[in-house]
């Protein structure tokens, strides 16, 4: 994890929870009024997310992190499928009351949002190319077609680092799509959904040559912009999961492999009084 990311965590930690004198906002006071909360969410494949073809239920990382907030919170819980393109846009108009949907934190994206300080995790991008291709580093992909997903924090640092000529699709399936059809030489998305894709056999032609994840960035609960009780409520929730270990518990049971980011912030909570009074 960053140092830039930790002071500015904390920076973020002092103004919302100033906020706690101030009257309830507008989502946590909806979600108590509705006595739910709706989070978005990204089904774009496991560990994240999927929907059962049996029943239609939402399941996977997400999802479980979705109930974990409801049962904190003593509400009931919606999730809600969004994509890249359009999750921002649902938490905007109030689709959604916050997004747990594989969106890492960038400046960017923290001018239009506000964001749950403490992370959750820290994932980066894997290329998942043929083999034979003849790509085993970032730069080899200079001057060539990369898939990506529209909205996608890998999309800068591939043109602006290793060159790369990019087509964004509205879906990660779209994108998988396409290198399937040599329509790109790579597709890069995050990380642990591409490692997972090796072990399905129809990927079996597929591999990630690249040791290396690009730009391995904090993963963040996301709220609109000057929602600050929800953010101070859920920060508390948050550290909490570090300090009991419990995120690293749901890495493994769902196959979202720990970070040693995700490690070393059990490490910093772990002896702290707990933050998040459970129901």
């Amino acid at each position: 994890m960053s140092s830039i990311f930790s002071g500015r965590t904390w920076t973020a930690l002092g103004l919302i929870l100033c906020a706690g004198l101030a009257q309830a906002d507008a989502t946590l006071e909806r979600i108590n009024e509705r006595h739910k909360v709706s989070v978005g969410v990204l089904l774009s494949g496991p560990p994240f997310g999927t929907i059962d073809p049996a029943t239609g239920d939402h399941q996977g990382y997400n999802v479980e992190l979705s109930k974990e907030l409801a049962k904190r919170l003593s509400v009931d819980l919606e999730t809600v499928s969004v994509l890249a393109p359009n999750r921002v846009q649902f938490l905007q108009q109030g689709k959604v009351d916050l997004l747990i949907a594989n969106m890492q934190f960038t400046e960017e994206r923290a001018q239009i949002l506000d964001y749950v300080p403490t992370p959750y995790e820290e994932v980066g991008g894997a290329a998942l190319v043929r083999k034979g291709s003849g790509i085993s580093m970032w730069e080899d992909l200079k001057g060539k077609p990369v898939c990506v997903s529209q909205g996608s924090n890998f999309i800068k640092p591939l043109q602006e680092l290793y060159g790369a000529q990019i087509k964004a699709f509205r879906s990660q399936s779209e994108s998988l799509l396409s290198l399937r059809g040599n329509g790109c030489v790579a597709a890069v998305h995050v990380s642990p959904i591409m490692r997972t894709l090796l072990s399905e056999k129809e990927w079996s032609g597929y591999e990630i040559p690249v040791p290396t994840d690009l730009i391995p960035s904090s993963s963040v609960i996301w709220v609109r912009k000057g929602e600050h009780d929800i953010q101070a409520r859920l920060d508390a929730i948050v550290r909490d999961w570090h300090r009991s270990g419990w995120l690293i518990e749901l890495g493994k049971r769902t196959g979202m492999e720990p970070s040693q980011a995700l490690r070393d912030l059990h490490e910093k909570f772990r002896d702290s009084v707990p933050l998040a009074v459970k129901p």
